[in-house]
């Protein structure tokens, strides 16, 4: 199928602005989005390379980072600045080879700021004038994705844009006791168990909500649909952020996505897609050391 260029993603968003709360006392040291894993190749990277990488594994010409104002040198430097020279002799060819490649992914690379931290959904707005009004890919900071198919999680989810032409939310499938800790969709099949018409975006639902506004036909007993973590949206998402921050809306104290997500959906449409593959928070303790051994071990790196 052809794509008209109105539907060809080029660009990604990676919010990556936050404090890392949950990883404290080593984000006091550390970035949490710098924090090592291991690819499949056994080389250690930092989680928001692989997470480029992931974008870049789509398709998507530039990178957009977003990080607080302070931080900006240190991924400046990642991204933009060569080893030393002493350092490079000490590499072996096979990293001599791979930081050529960085530098190159370097180059598809642009750090943007939030200079102060107002939420998910203020970071986000933060890359409205990058994005250029262009539909962009949006992935989280700290979630590095894992696909079960020849096709990256990232890919999956443009094809399913191409094909539907508007804004696309990954889905995965959670069960009811956990679902208070995610934004959750509901809505009719278009295709049974994939693609998702959604009538409704909502964040942390209790069990009684879920099970009363979020169950989706077909669906085992007590599972809902929670986010990916990914998501293809069109720019009107942008006027939806900037009229919440305008009004000063905020929900839990801050400028959140999945409010804005639901009105993109009511006005413009929107699609969910049962992503076949899996996600890590590596921002919860618990889950990065679990993704420390699952990411290598299932191969889950490109580069």
């Amino acid at each position: 199928m052809t794509v008209s260029s109105h539907y060809r993603v080029r660009k990604a968003v990676i919010p990556a602005a936050g404090f890392g709360t949950r990883m404290f006392p080593a984000t006091k040291a550390v970035k949490k989005e710098l924090f090592p894993i291991i690819d499949r190749d056994g080389r250690a990277k930092p989680i928001i390379l692989a997470i480029v990488e992931e974008a870049l594994s789509a398709g998507i010409e530039e990178v957009g980072i977003v990080v607080q104002k302070g931080d900006r040198a240190f991924f400046e430097d990642f991204f933009k600045t060569p080893p030393s020279p002493q350092l490079f002799q000490k590499l072996s060819v096979q990293n001599q080879d791979y930081s050529k490649y960085l530098q190159n992914v370097g180059q598809k690379v642009t750090i943007l700021t939030q200079d102060v931290q107002e939420g998910f959904g203020h970071a986000v707005f933060c890359a409205r004038e990058w994005t250029n009004r262009e539909p962009f890919l949006l992935l989280l900071g700290d979630h590095i994705y894992l696909s079960d198919t020849a096709n990256s999680c990232a890919r999956q989810l443009l094809d399913i844009y191409s094909q539907v032409q508007h804004s696309v939310i990954g889905l995965r499938v959670t069960q009811a006791e956990v679902i208070h800790h995610y934004g959750c969709a509901a809505g009719v099949w278009r295709e049974q168990d994939a693609i998702l018409s959604v009538t409704q975006v909502y964040e942390k639902p209790d069990i009684e909500y879920a099970r009363q506004h979020l169950s989706v036909e077909g669906m085992g007993d007590d599972l809902f649909l929670s986010m990916f973590g990914m998501y293809v949206l069109n720019p009107q998402i942008f006027d939806y952020l900037a009229e919440h921050i305008s009004a000063n809306f905020r929900e839990r104290g801050e400028f959140q996505l999945t409010s804005c997500l639901d009105k993109l959906r009511e006005f413009e449409g929107m699609a969910g897609y049962v992503v076949q593959g899996r996600c890590f928070d590596t921002g919860l303790p618990e889950v990065y050391r679990q993704t420390l051994i699952d990411f290598a071990i299932s191969g889950g790196a490109i580069g």
